[in-house]
């Protein structure tokens, strides 16, 4: 069984990651191996440990030590565990734990793109999408929607951000997943690049006159199909529209112009995928 530690104080430096780390500080740009990412609730962490994650530590309501969190202790007895009472650790971390157990892991190496499109048919590309709710939301959708891959560049909010991976309910474990360059300029001019090379056919989701409707069956019968989807608000820069092979527009109805990117996404992934 894993060591456990009853907490004292919020000093313990083994709460760092809980308690102290921001999400920057967490994902550790200028040292990717060194990155941690927290997972929240038994049902994703499991989720998490089934794709190889390497954990940690854990944060544990003391409830929890006999009860649903005893099987992720059997499957990782080296991982130090932090716990006290539900009130105790709210007061010291901040917040409520969801479902009271929440744990620390490695963050894993992020593959190039080309790996994991290889046999992609369908693939979701994200385009400085920044709320980490709306990525969760779309992660969850990619993976129940037959999304093969997601593509992030680089202004994106990171998946493994705490509140999208709860809110993808570990999805972001399940959908292969990279970025599309490192810094801003690897967008859209490369990254577009990089599609074209693997022959995928790239349909901008985009309010446009010129746009053909999402039900346009020349979409459907694309080989491989990269599904664009913009920021909140501003959308797709003009420059990535210019780019793609295909805008295409939702037809809408009561005079609404536009869904949620999430909803958007959703709507995409069901209509377009490999019949």
């Amino acid at each position: 069984m894993a060591e456990i530690h009853e907490i004292q104080t919020i000093n313990d430096p083994g709460l760092d990651a809980y308690t102290r780390l921001t999400e920057s500080q967490l994902r550790n740009r200028l040292d990717p191996e060194k990155g941690i990412f927290i997972a929240e609730s038994p049902k994703v962490i499991r989720l998490a440990l089934d794709a190889g994650c390497e954990p940690l530590s854990f944060l544990m309501e003391r409830r929890h030590l006999e009860g649903q969190g005893r099987e992720l202790l059997e499957r990782c007895p080296t991982a130090p565990v932090y716990t006290g009472d539900r009130e105790v650790l709210a007061s010291l971390t901040g917040y409520t734990l969801t479902r009271g157990i929440l744990c620390a892991m490695r963050r894993p190496t992020v593959p190039e793109a080309e790996q994991i499109c290889r046999d992609a048919r369908r693939v979701a590309v994200l385009e400085g999408v920044v709320d980490a709710t709306n990525i969760g939301a779309i992660f969850r959708s990619a993976a129940a929607l037959g999304i093969d891959a997601v593509l992030l560049t680089p202004t994106c909010c990171d998946p493994l951000n705490r509140r999208a991976v709860r809110v993808s309910m570990g999805t972001v474990f399940r959908v292969p997943w990279t970025w599309l360059g490192s810094t801003a300029a690897d967008w859209p001019d490369a990254g577009m690049s990089r599609l074209k090379a693997m022959d995928f056919r790239t349909a901008a989701m985009a309010l446009d006159s010129r746009a053909i409707s999402i039900e346009d069956p020349i979409l459907k019968a694309a080989e491989k199909l990269a599904i664009i989807l913009g920021t909140e608000g501003d959308g797709l820069s003009r420059s990535t529209i210019a780019s793609c092979d295909h805008t295409v527009m939702i037809p809408m109805s009561h005079g609404v112009d536009s869904l949620n990117v999430a909803a958007a996404g959703a709507l995409a992934f069901w209509e377009l995928r490999v019949r």
